[in-house]
């Protein structure tokens, strides 16, 4: 009996030094860094205390760049409306529906850099956009190079890229409600618009709360798509991407430590705020 409860641990051991050496590590050596003055090469690393955190939260231009978070904050919200409309529509027996999940899904298997470059193209002078606009009698636009459009038009790459998997997880969830619920709201007299307030919403509260949590917590931290289409160029720039450059272009991995860990800390607070204020509540589907 004893040799048979080691069994499980023996298959998890591999997993947990991963876990430990790509997770667990690497965040203690991050914390351990944003205390320090260290270059990234050097192996001197000089203590500084809490200085690198006095020196973050006493120049406020440094937080400014959370403001082009509400723009993918804006877009992960509305991916996420969409998401649960597609998926409501496709849950109701709709023809072709495994073609359609496929359709929607296949953006989030694409590569983030692939994405990058393909919307390079779409959104350049002349480009697929302007081109397709034109034929409204839309004049063409600098979508990337308008810093009041830039960010708008980044944060739509990223509700077309991440769309299809808040769609799957609410398909998969909304399959998952016994379908003698709707027959009983059938004959009710129930229609399509009130089975999804009364059945599908409280049913799937769980995985909603799930992606309002990742859609927060993704806008704080977008950094790929920003990254690979501007560099952070007319007002792009986000949290994740000030911090690369403070580790990589300007050699203060301590500052860049204490940025990032000051973000986890930020999510952290978001995700547990949300739990707070809109508690998980147990579903009884009978």
């Amino acid at each position: 009996m004893t040799q048979r409860a080691h069994v499980p641990w023996l298959y998890l051991l591999v997993p947990l030094a991963f876990l430990v050496a790509f997770t667990y590590v690497p965040v203690v050596s991050m914390v351990v860094h944003s205390f320090t003055d260290w270059d990234g090469l050097s192996r001197d690393r000089e203590f500084v205390g809490a200085e690198n955190y006095v020196d973050l939260f006493t120049r406020p231009q440094l937080f400014q760049v959370f403001a082009v978070s509400l723009f993918y904050l804006a877009g992960a919200l509305l991916q996420t409306g969409l998401a649960l409309y597609f998926a409501t529509v496709l849950s109701f027996g709709t023809r072709l529906r495994g073609l359609f999940k496929g359709i929607f899904f296949f953006p989030y298997l694409i590569n983030g850099v692939a994405i990058g470059f393909v919307f390079l193209y779409f959104f350049q002078p002349g480009g697929t956009l302007d081109t397709t606009l034109a034929v409204f009698g839309v004049q063409p636009r600098l979508w990337l190079g308008d810093p009041d459009l830039v960010n708008t038009s980044l944060a739509g790459v990223s509700v077309w890229r991440y769309a299809g998997l808040n769609l799957v997880l609410f398909l998969g969830a909304i399959q998952s409600i016994p379908p003698h619920l709707y027959e009983a709201a059938t004959l009710d007299g129930a229609n399509r618009w009130q089975q999804f307030r009364h059945i599908i919403v409280p049913s799937i509260k769980p995985i909603i709360s799930l992606c309002v949590i990742l859609a927060v917590s993704g806008a704080l931290s977008v950094f790929e798509i920003p990254f690979i289409m501007t560099g952070g160029a007319n007002n792009s720039e986000t949290f994740v991407i000030q911090t690369i450059k403070l580790a990589f272009t300007f050699n203060k991995v301590g500052l860049a430590s204490a940025a990032a860990v000051v973000l986890l800390v930020i999510v952290l607070l978001v995700t547990w705020l949300q739990r707070t204020l809109v508690p998980e509540e147990r579903v009884e589907q009978s």
